[in-house]
């Protein structure tokens, strides 16, 4: 721990062990409640285990001790048991789990898992902690207007909540709520003030002025100062329910290697060091050793405790053993204070702390990312509240095998085309420029191909197929796999589509799948030359040579290939439905910062408002530098919102005269490529119109009139260019 160490570290690991600690204070003892246990023994928990974790561990800032996730298993174990909480058997069972869990631990570490800790699915780990996290807050919800604390699952967590609304004690109401509402606004406005520290002592001195006691709100108990007494549990215990004590150990073990080991290694890649998982889980172990001794539930790694710290620069795990010593002195010397601490308060503290592990971000996220995701993490959510910690694991492990086999057989695919003038094949669903070349089709299959997806493979084959197709080519620069049934289903498919005259290909593979597809008894794809090095190579064999034909194109023919990218739509690439969205974004974007220039420049004798547009376009632009038609895109954009712009007439005539002239260089620029690069430019203003005209007729009509000076100026300067435009635009100008 202490290796390489410096002195220069002390001041900056003292100040975030004292504040580690002092968080720890009511955290701690919440979570002992919802274990089960009396208060005190989160204050245990945080000696001990915290001191033997600091001194194994080889990550400089993480922060162990009892925590909301295996607090609340456990407290789900005892409850599922028969054990009233805060018992005197409670007191005996909670310190074998935390043993049998430490067990675990050792074995984890022992076969290595750590390495295993990336497979978890990240929906399955949320759902479950967030269901863990929410089954808690409707335990403790009672709690909060002066009523006693639920078990059980969720459907009667909320009964009892209701059962119990005639016990309000509306001071209880008053000081939890309050409790709550600061603690939220302050995580927003002032996240490095620990205000559940000063809302524990600000508390007890309420409670101790004003005897808020006498008024019905519940307190704490007295707790006699001295520091834990060190034994083994009783291992009688274990005979009562064997199997459930061991399983529910097992999940405990497996939920605290997770969350650690993945917040551990976050911040590892964060500050560039590496950690150890087999030492950490070893250290873990330890922990959890010390904690069963101590009489204390499990522990694991605070993801909240950890930021905090890592907020107050914390440099070592020298910071864990200041946390020990502080919490040492507040054993033999501070316990007074706890009687005085209301129970809502604490109970308020507790529940922002939950809310804070609650993954609402990662929820919405899967939501607006990925669907099938998002119902694994609402399955292993509603598993937990539902059913209970095992019954949501084990929805949540299944519905993750569900979720890769679907991911299998349903892998990205695309139909491919060309953009006239561009070198490659691009994603026709993408790309608005991109076309069909005629008489072939290009399909792109991203994954392996075996058994559960073959099927899906050869029917887009088949309703692909159109009836002047002559040529079809599987990109298949995305599999590297197949299996006997893929390779024996490629021979059927071969044989069906050249019994229709059409040429059937495979291209872009590993060499290795050529050696699976002999190896499998599909020679003949290869020794017939049905696998190709590259889609053009195919084509070409079809008699489809460059430049290609494709759909639409009246002179079958594409001239020439140009090197550049300029004419590629990249915002519709990179962005897809969203590009609309995007684009707007960027042109609303430059309005702002060009306001911003404008008013700088007003008083300014020597500003020169030609060159605003220009620097703000490259200061602003978040994509970066734009292709010509994406820039074209953006000043027709621009234009169209340069009415809304908080400027002098003067100043709005400078800024249409500057993306006239930045228009015409990519006119010039555009012309020069090829006639289809023209074509397309024209179209895309023409269809930019017709969405103007639509979405702002004003705007539009203003536009279109400037289209037409435009081109009566162009006339002047490059005849044959403004002559293509009027051809093209049906001489509307």
């Amino acid at each position: 721990m202490l290796k390489n160490y410096k002195l220069s570290y002390l001041p900056k690991d003292i100040a975030a062990g004292i504040i580690v600690a002092l968080v720890s204070i009511p955290i701690s003892m919440g979570y002992s409640l919802v274990a089960g246990l009396p208060v005190v023994y989160g204050l245990y928990g945080s000696l001990l285990p915290i001191l033997v974790f600091g001194l194994i561990s080889s990550s400089p800032q993480f922060v162990f001790g009892v925590d909301a996730a295996p607090a609340a298993l456990v407290g789900g174990a005892i409850a599922t048991l028969g054990i009233t909480a805060e018992s005197s058997e409670a007191m005996k069972i909670v310190p074998l789990i935390t043993l049998i869990t430490s067990a675990w631990l050792l074995l984890f570490a022992i076969f290595r898992v750590g390495r295993f800790v990336k497979f978890i699915s990240t929906p399955v780990m949320g759902g479950f902690i967030s269901g863990v996290g929410l089954t808690i807050i409707l335990m403790q919800v009672p709690k909060l207007f002066g009523g006693k604390a639920g078990t059980g699952e969720g459907i009667e967590l909320v009964i009892n909540i209701v059962n119990q609304l005639d016990k309000i004690n509306i001071l209880s109401v008053i000081l939890s709520v309050s409790t709550i509402t600061i603690i939220m606004i302050s995580k927003k406005y002032i996240p490095k003030v620990p205000m559940s520290v000063i809302l524990m002592f600000l508390g007890a001195i309420i409670s101790a002025v004003f005897h808020i006691e006498d008024y019905g709100v519940a307190m704490l108990p007295n707790v006699e100062p001295g520091l834990p007494k060190i034994s083994l549990p009783d291992f009688s215990y274990l005979m009562s329910d064997t199997k459930t004590i061991v399983i529910q150990s097992l999940i405990i073990a497996i939920v605290i290697v997770a969350i650690s080991l993945l917040s551990t290694n976050n911040y590892a890649l964060k500050y560039g060091y590496k950690v150890n998982n087999d030492r950490e889980i070893l250290a873990y172990c330890a922990a959890n050793v010390a904690s069963s001794v101590s009489g204390c539930c499990p522990v694991g790694g605070s993801v909240s405790r950890t930021g905090i710290a890592d907020q107050f620069g914390v440099k070592s795990q020298m910071m864990s053993v200041v946390a020990a010593l502080t919490m040492l002195c507040l054993l033999l010397f501070g316990t007074w204070f706890i009687k005085y601490l209301p129970v809502p308060v604490l109970t308020g503290i507790v529940v922002c702390a939950l809310y804070g592990i609650l993954e609402i971000k990662m929820a919405k996220k899967l939501l607006k990312s990925d669907r099938t995701e998002f119902m694994i993490f609402v399955a292993a959510f509603l598993g937990v509240l539902l059913l209970g910690t095992v019954y949501g694991v084990a929805i949540g492990v299944i519905l993750s095998f569900i979720a890769v086999i679907i991911k299998a057989v349903t892998p990205p695919r695309a139909f491919l085309g060309i953009i006239p003038g561009q070198r490659g094949f691009f994603d026709l669903a993408r790309n608005r420029n991109a076309k069909v070349i005629r008489n072939a089709v290009i399909y792109r299959f991203s994954g392996s191909l075996f058994f559960a997806n073959i099927n899906t493979f050869q029917e887009e084959i088949e309703n692909s197929i159109k009836d002047d197709t002559k040529c079809f080519v599987v990109d298949a620069t995305g599999i590297t796999n197949i299996d006997i049934t893929a390779a024996d289903r490629l021979m059927i498919i071969n044989d069906k589509l050249r019994s229709k005259g059409i040429d059937f290909y495979i291209t872009g593979h590993v060499g290795s799948v050529n050696d699976q597809l002999r190896a499998l008894g599909a020679e003949k794809l290869v020794d017939e030359g049905v696998v190709r090095r590259t889609a053009s190579l195919a084509l070409r064999n079809s008699g489809i040579d460059k430049p290609y034909p494709y759909e639409g194109d009246e002179n079958d023919t594409n001239t020439s290939i140009i090197e550049t990218n300029e004419q590629l739509a990249e915002i519709e690439w990179a962005f897809g439905d969203d590009a609309d969205a995007k684009m707007e974004q960027f042109a609303k974007e430059m309005l702002d910062s060009l306001v911003e220039s404008i008013k700088q420049l007003e008083n300014t004798e020597n500003a020169d408002i030609q060159d605003v547009i220009i620097k703000e376009a490259e200061k602003n632009a978040s994509w970066g530098r734009f292709g010509l038609y994406d820039e074209d895109e953006l000043l027709e954009r621009i234009e169209m919102h340069l009415s809304e712009l908080a400027i002098t007439s003067h100043d709005a005539e400078e800024l249409e005269a500057k993306i006239e002239q930045r228009r015409t260089v990519i006119e010039h620029k555009i012309n020069k490529l090829n006639p289809d690069a023209f074509n397309m430019l024209s179209k895309h203003r023409k269809d930019m119109l017709e969405h103007f005209k639509n979405k702002n007729p004003k705007a539009y009509e203003h536009m279109v009139q400037r289209r037409k000076e435009h081109i009566e100026r162009m006339e002047k300067t490059n005849p044959e260019l403004a002559e293509k435009f009027k051809k093209l635009y049906n001489h509307k100008y």
